[in-house]
């Protein structure tokens, strides 16, 4: 199926926005906290916090490549592959948003925005909202848990009820 390339172009703007952005809080944690332990598993803690700001950028770039993909086969007139880039472009990203999960509050102006533009760009399935929304409104980092018990525990009753 042929794809709106404008369309596609707009998106592709959209998400190198949003990946630059991260990128720019991400050198800024580097500096502000420096040589890091990679040890500390602790919820907010430096080094969780440069993971999760690092896996967030890494979703965007991703999810980009894919997009751009999509957009030159389209180009290319190979519309099957065109649509499987496309499709794997808007698959959730595996740590988007979930990597400010990890991230101590309060997050930096330009994760925030970047979240924010990801969340109302409208090419990702709404749980990808939901869950930004949700990851924006945490006031403190919520993983690792501090009990994997009670984490797992809960996953369990929350299974129970989906």
């Amino acid at each position: 199926m042929p794809h709106d390339l404008t369309e596609l172009a707009r998106i592709g703007r959209v998400l190198e926005e949003a990946h630059s952005l991260l990128e720019a809080d991400r050198k800024r944690l580097e500096e502000q906290y420096g040589p890091t332990p990679y040890t500390d598993i602790t919820a907010g803690s430096p080094t969780q916090t440069l993971h999760g700001i690092a896996s967030l950028s890494n979703a965007m770039s991703q999810t980009l490549k894919w997009l751009a993909l999509a957009a030159g086969y389209s180009v290319l007139g190979l519309d099957r592959r065109a649509d499987h880039a496309l499709e794997m472009a808007q698959m959730k990203p595996v740590a988007f948003p979930s990597g400010a999960d990890r991230m101590a509050r309060p997050l930096g102006d330009a994760t925030v925005r970047a979240m924010e533009m990801v969340r109302d760009l409208g090419f990702f399935d709404e749980e990808i909202a939901i869950a930004v929304d949700v990851a924006l409104a945490a006031p403190q980092a919520t993983y690792p848990p501090a009990d994997w018990s009670a984490h797992a525990a809960e996953r369990q009753r929350r299974a129970q009820f989906e």
